[in-house]
């Protein structure tokens, strides 16, 4: 589990597809107090630590998770946002996240306003219904309050800091953001689904 608070931003340092896609993801992390194992949220998916090294880690991930996420695109120098998993006491500073991305959403509009950001995005039409306005999203990996809803577009507000510590101070229209959707929001929607009339 994660809380979708970015604690690190990696670079892809290499790629290699040899039946599943490897990546190496340097980071700065003490990689000394990693496990092989271990899960890292890495652009907002959980991943296993599969070998380490003093300044970076590998991973595998499968075609199931290339296909459901925007891994696929990731090419060599792309930066990353990472979160290590919680540790039983860990502050939980956004929401609960657990690192299975639901789909991929679409930068749509990116707009200046004062020194934030307003982003609006384009969610796939099946998990558009999970999204409600103040609710929580995990988009690659960052807990984020939503703004506003309309069909499938909805509206996040990047203040200064988050663009200084995530990635998002890179955004443009066009990228592609891997999207978790809240999983009240789901339990939510599963039990009105379920409910006896």
């Amino acid at each position: 589990m994660f809380t979708g608070i970015i604690t690190d931003i990696g670079t892809v340092r290499e790629l290699d597809q040899q039946g599943d896609l490897r990546a190496r993801i340097a980071t700065g992390y003490d990689t000394a107090g990693i496990d092989i194992g271990a899960s890292i949220a890495s652009d907002g998916v959980c991943l296993t630590v599969i070998a380490l090294g003093d300044d970076w880690y590998d991973v595998q991930v499968s075609a199931e998770t290339v296909s459901k996420t925007n891994l696929g695109a990731w090419t060599e120098g792309k930066r990353v946002n990472l979160e290590r998993a919680l540790k039983v006491g860990d502050e939980l500073g956004g929401h609960i996240v657990s690192g299975h991305v639901d789909g991929v959403a679409e930068v749509i509009a990116v707009v200046d306003e004062g020194d934030s950001t307003r982003v609006s995005l384009r969610a796939p039409a099946d998990l558009a219904r999970f999204i409600a306005p103040k609710g929580s999203v995990a988009l690659n990996g960052t807990s984020l309050t939503v703004n506003e809803v309309e069909g499938t577009t909805f509206g996040i507000n990047f203040i200064p800091h988050t663009k200084d510590v995530t990635t998002w101070g890179d955004v443009a229209v066009g990228d592609r953001v891997n999207l978790e959707i809240d999983t009240l929001a789901r339990y939510v929607a599963r039990l009105a689904e379920t409910a006896v009339v």
